[in-house]
């Protein structure tokens, strides 16, 4: 029997890179919030069963979905950091999705996730002890800055980009948050928790268009996608 899959959106960020008073999970592509995006692509999928979302403590801006494509939304109080808000996510989450239960954790505004992506993510995940992430590798020219100049040109080869969702067992992923918290340690992403407690992820290639939205550009060019593909 498989086991049932739940989503974890970290919602409390106010996305000051990005600037403006609105934090970036709530700005409009294509018609819907960001966040809205993030959601509807998770729990369209068949094996996802519901979604926990962490949000700041007095979000007015939370449109108060209790369901999306008939599956739960649930939400909780997040953190000042990432782990914060997933580990509270984690924590909060029905009694019943156990610790060996798939947790996905996606960015809130990362809207242009595709279902093949997830199938293929779903599958390395559960065949993986450590888990799974998607990503791409490295395809640019890196260079190393020093003074507004080139100081090295740095090598590419086995570099890759990590992209969201992240796919763990929840009281693996619980644990390796809880000893970064305790350790001092900020990680800012689910695996390099997990690296920490000497796991090793597997790399599933997906689509570059998997964007997180960071700047004003990169809204642009998600509400694009958004429309055109």
């Amino acid at each position: 029997m498989r086991r049932m899959i739940w989503a974890v959106i970290p919602a409390a960020g106010r996305g000051q890179r990005f600037g403006g008073p609105t934090p970036k999970q709530y700005l409009q592509a294509a018609g819907k919030p960001l966040i809205e995006h993030a959601l509807q692509a998770l729990l369209a999928h068949p094996r996802v069963a519901g979604a926990m979302v962490a949000l700041s403590p007095g979000d007015s801006l939370w449109p108060g979905w209790s369901e999306l494509h008939g599956k739960p939304v649930l939400r909780c109080i997040g953190g000042g950091e990432r782990a914060d808000s997933v580990l509270a996510a984690l924590r909060a989450l029905p009694d019943e999705v156990g610790a060996a239960a798939m947790v996905l954790v996606h960015d809130a505004a990362r809207p242009n996730l595709r279902g093949d992506d997830l199938d293929r993510l779903i599958v390395a995940a559960e065949a993986s002890a450590d888990g799974a992430i998607l990503g791409a590798p490295l395809r640019d020219t890196l260079k190393r800055a020093a003074d507004g100049r080139i100081a090295a040109t740095e090598p590419r080869d086995g570099l890759w980009r990590a992209f969201t969702p992240q796919a763990f067992r929840r009281g693996a992923l619980t644990a390796a948050l809880e000893a970064a918290a305790q350790a001092g340690v900020i990680v800012t992403d689910e695996a390099s928790a997990m690296e920490r407690m000497g796991a090793r992820p597997r790399l599933v290639e997906g689509r570059e268009d998997n964007l997180k939205v960071t700047t004003p550009a990169d809204l642009a060019l998600a509400e694009y996608l958004l429309n055109n593909i």
